[in-house]
């Protein structure tokens, strides 16, 4: 396995780990592309509201979101912004917010609304 896969897996180990501050986890990551506002922004523009409206939601299930969405939506260069503020290499950025952006967007807004 090379370092930079070691890199993911222990980012994976620490959402896991530490999943109640996943929204605080993500919250620093996505700082390079507008915070969670930004990204929202961004996906609901590539035609993911229904998804992001889900993480929203108070009641209800987070609808997924994949990696080839992530990467239409968000385009190569915010792509390599996050990668580099998440550390990780740019080829597991989408899979690694496509696998946790839901719950963290969730975790970020208890009361349907994003938190300040």
């Amino acid at each position: 396995m090379s370092i930079f896969g070691s890199l993911g897996g222990m980012f994976e180990n620490l959402a896991a780990e530490h999943q109640a501050d996943l929204a605080n986890i993500f919250q620093q990551g996505l700082a390079s592309a507008g915070g969670y506002q930004g990204v929202l922004d961004k996906l609901n523009q590539a035609g993911l509201g229904t998804q992001v409206q889900s993480w929203l939601n108070t009641n209800g299930k987070n609808l997924p979101v994949s990696p080839a969405q992530i990467e239409a939506a968000l385009g190569n260069q915010q792509l390599q912004q996050l990668a580099a503020s998440f550390g990780v290499p740019l080829d597991q950025i989408s899979n690694l917010l496509s696998t946790h952006l839901p719950a963290a967007v969730d975790q970020a807004s208890p009361t349907g609304t994003l938190q300040k």
